[in-house]
């Protein structure tokens, strides 16, 4: 990574003293940072967690509180979904690439019902109930699809199930109440949270371990010394826009950069200076929110030059990478009087017309493509079938109800919403590699300060996830290794 980066590394060998010390310190207190801290120290690490703000919650508090779990979870069951962690495994390894992490899928698969059963035992409420509405969930309902499970091709790589389980609470932003519970389950541990204050270089001793971190409260420095290791739970760099420029330019056009001002990248930097590799620094999660109702999805998705890019039943994830990377992000929905229903977020129309042709020509578009288009659609969803991109019958209907309008989902006028997915490279029990593939000593990640399970093809709540049951992981390896 050659981005500016004025984190340099302390030696030990510079300490006079230290003015804090535990056996484990966690940068960061979202929903990695506190299962992290609630592992170490339910394994009798003494845990001092550094958090920048004035309390715990971090990008996750403002998220919609949805958790990607499967393989057969209670709630999975209960509402009479069957599911199962090759079902699931198969699923994220056809969607999370290119290059998927085949050893941190297979493990979380595994291992999905149990760290479901977890985040219950520590407080975190799910009602037994599915919505079928859409991948938000505006009551307090929890499990909904929430990727491109039912879609071609994905539907018939793996049986599709619902894997989204959203936190109790009504309303679509139920990161907070996931938040609570979990820094609860953190207040009932031994764990320490020092609050307000900025983490600035990792400490390293001659061996090249990390054996703490310096930090800044109130304008003077604090030392931690951390005796079995720290963890970077620090947040993506979506909020730095040098860092932005840098590694991933394209995502610096999305209008709502979901993080909070921790996501600065300061995380990353600091493992890439004591020798962690950062890898997918390029990657992000980009939402093009067009599928809200879900009676949207019968609209036809097209390019500036009037042709269908994507099945429009994909995830709306997936819809907003290839619009953005292949179609500059100039896109339309295209509807009819008959399926417009008002769009959320809001969405004004680019033009409408009282034929096809005149909204062709409004839009400016090539004489006879957006005609084409749609007399090819029409043609087939009268036949309930997509030749082209396949998408499923139930979301086929023709447009042929004027008037017809243009949803302007150009990237300059809609409301995309964009988060970092490139990190430090780290294996299935949080360890920090080196480019070389060998652990930092003393140094573990977990959450966006790391490259977790999605890379491109995100299903939402994978973030959450990776954060929640990898956090675990690191904590607790570094809480059981040796000081």
């Amino acid at each position: 990574m050659n981005a500016r980066n004025e984190h340099t590394l302390r030696w030990e060998r510079d300490v006079a003293a230290w003015h804090e010390e535990a056996d484990v310190v966690i940068v960061g207190l979202g929903s990695a940072g506190a299962c992290a801290a609630i592992e170490a120290a339910e394994v009798g690490a003494d845990v001092r967690v550094l958090e920048r703000a004035g309390g715990g919650g971090g990008t996750s508090a403002l998220s919609t509180g949805q958790i990607y779990l499967g393989g057969g979870t209670a709630i999975q069951t209960a509402c009479g979904f069957e599911d199962s962690p090759d079902e699931m495994f198969r699923y994220l390894m056809a969607t999370c690439g290119p290059e998927p992490d085949e050893a941190k899928i297979r493990l979380f698969c595994d291992e999905s019902v149990a760290h479901c059963e977890w985040l219950v035992a520590h407080g975190v409420p799910f009602k037994a109930s599915y919505y079928g509405e859409g991948s938000y969930t505006p009551t307090d309902d929890c499990l909904s699809y929430s990727g491109s499970e039912l879609t071609h091709a994905y539907r018939d790589i793996a049986r599709p199930a619902p894997r989204g389980h959203t936190v109790q609470q009504d309303g679509i932003e139920a990161g907070g109440q996931l938040m609570r519970s979990l820094i609860e389950a953190v207040e009932k541990t031994p764990a320490r949270v020092d609050a307000d204050i900025r983490c600035e270089s990792l400490v390293v001793n001659q061996a090249g371990r990390v054996v703490g971190i310096a930090a800044v409260i109130e304008g003077r420095e604090r030392l931690y010394r951390a005796h079995r290791g720290v963890i970077l739970c620090a947040g993506g760099f979506i909020q730095n826009r040098d860092m932005v420029k840098y590694h991933a330019p394209w995502l610096a056009r999305c209008k709502y950069r979901m993080g909070t001002d921790g996501d600065d990248g300061r995380g990353i930097r600091m493992g890439v200076s004591a020798g962690g590799e950062a890898i997918r620094m390029h990657t992000g999660c980009i939402v093009l929110p067009f599928t809200v109702p879900k009676g949207l999805l019968r609209g036809v998705m097209v390019n500036q030059y009037g042709q269908r890019f994507i099945n429009e039943d994909a995830y709306q994830t997936a819809v907003g990478e290839a619009a953005l990377v292949h179609h500059d992000g100039q896109v339309y929905l295209i509807v009819d009087n008959a399926i417009y229903e008002r769009p959320f977020p809001p969405t004004e129309f680019a033009a409408v017309g009282e034929t096809i042709e005149e909204l062709e020509r409004e839009l400016g578009m090539p004489e006879k493509c957006l005609q084409n288009t749609l007399a090819l659609y029409n043609a087939g969803a009268e036949k309930s079938e997509d030749t082209v991109f396949h998408k499923s019958s139930e979301h086929l209907q023709p447009l042929v109800e004027p008037p017809f309008g243009a949803l302007d989902y150009r990237v300059e006028h809609s409301l995309w919403s964009v988060f970092t997915m490139g990190g430090l490279h780290t294996d299935t029990e949080g360890h920090v590699l080196t480019p070389d593939g060998q652990p930092v000593s003393g140094l573990y990640a977990a959450g966006r300060t790391t490259s977790g399970l999605a890379a491109q093809g995100y299903s939402s709540g994978l973030s959450i996830a990776d954060a929640t049951f990898f956090g675990r992981r690191a904590g607790r390896a570094c809480a059981l290794r040796e000081g």
